[in-house]
C-alpha cells in the first residue's frame, strides 16, 4: 500500500489512494482484522507530476505575501509541502518495516498520511478558488533531501522530519493564518487552521517514537537528538519558536534552543 502511494505521480490521485488505504487500515484495526506489515522496496524518490518544475531553493522566486500573487505563491508552497508530507509518512512505513515496531507505530503514520492527504486537497481547493492550481508555479526541489539522507536511519528520520521540519510548521503557520485573515480569505484561513491543529499530532508522533527507540536502546534523547540534527539537517534551526505548541507535541526547549543560531549545522537550505 505504501509503495503504491509513493509510485503514484498525480497529486490528487496520490492523495485519493492514500486516503483509501488509510481507511482500509483503520477499519481493519477497529474490527481486529490483522493486516500483515510485510515488506517492500520503496523508491529512493517518490513519483511526481510533470509540474511543478522543481528548482534549487535559491532559485525559487520570492513574491510579496501582501499581494494576491504572493498569497497564491504561499498556498502553492504549502501544497507542495503537504504533498511531500504524504510521501514522507508512507515512506517511513515502507522503508523501515524491517525494524520491529508495535502496531501503534503504523496507526500513527497512517493517520498522519491520511491527514496530510486531506491538507493537500484543502490547499489545492484554495488555489483553484483563486484561479490557480498546484503545478502553476515552480517549487522547492530540496523537500525530499532529508528523506534521502536518513534512508538508512529511522531515528535520524524521526529527528529531522517530524521533529525539525514539521515542527517548523508550528512556528510559521500562525503568521500565515493572520495574513489570510487580513485578506479576508475565509477558505484559506479554515484550511490553514485545520493544518495547524493536526500538525501538532504529527510532530508528537515523531517525538513519541523517537523517545520509544531511545528507551529501547537506553539512550539519552536530548543528546541523541542534537547529534542527529547536526548530522542530517542542512540548515539552521531558526527562532522564533512556537514553544507552546512544541511542548504540546512533546518537544521541550532544551531540544531545539541549543541548535538555534549559526555555526552548529551544515549550510545549504532552510525549512
Amino acid at each position: 500500500m505504501a509503495v503504491a502511494v509513493l509510485t503514484t505521480a498525480d497529486g490528487r490521485e496520490k492523495t485519493a489512494l492514500s486516503r483509501r488505504y488509510a481507511a482500509i487500515w483503520q477499519a481493519a484495526r477497529k474490527t481486529g482484522t490483522v493486516i500483515e506489515i510485510g515488506s517492500a522496496t520503496p523508491p529512493l524518490r517518490p513519483a511526481r507530476p510533470a509540474a511543478p518544475v522543481l528548482l534549487d531553493p535559491r532559485d525559487v522566486p520570492h513574491r510579496k505575501p501582501g499581494t494576491e500573487a504572493g498569497r497564491i505563491a504561499l498556498l502553492h508552497a504549502v501544497a507542495h509541502i503537504e504533498l511531500n508530507a504524504v510521501d514522507l509518512h508512507w515512506d517511513i512505513i515502507a522503508r523501515f518495516s524491517h525494524v520491529p515496531l508495535p502496531p501503534g507505530y503504523y496507526d500513527d503514520w497512517v493517520k498522519a498520511a491520511d491527514e496530510e492527504s486531506k491538507h493537500f486537497n484543502l490547499v489545492c481547493d484554495c488555489l483553484e478558488a483563486l484561479n490557480s492550481h498546484y503545478g502553476a508555479l515552480p517549487a522547492h526541489a530540496g523537500m525530499w533531501r532529508a528523506a534521502e539522507d536518513t534512508a538508512q536511519d529511522l531515528m535520524g528520520r524521526l529527528a529531522v522530519v517530524p521533529m525539525v521540519l514539521e515542527a517548523r510548521g508550528l512556528d510559521v503557520t500562525p503568521g500565515m493564518i493572520k495574513l489570510f485573515k487580513q485578506a479576508k480569505n475565509i477558505q484559506a484561513v479554515a484550511a490553514l487552521e485545520t493544518i495547524y491543529g493536526e500538525e501538532v499530532h504529527h510532530v508528537a508522533y515523531g517525538s513519541k517514537w523517537f523517545h520509544f527507540l531511545c528507551g529501547r536502546h537506553d539512550l539519552d534523547p536530548t543528546g541523541v537528538f542534537h547529534d542527529l540534527v547536526r548530522r542530517y539537517f542542512h540548515g539552521n534551526l531558526k527562532p522564533p519558536f512556537n514553544e507552546e505548541k512544541r511542548a504540546e507535541a512533546g518537544i521541550p526547549p532544551d531540544f531545539y534552543w541549543p541548535l538555534a543560531g549559526t555555526g552548529h549545522v551544515r549550510s545549504g537550505g532552510d525549512t
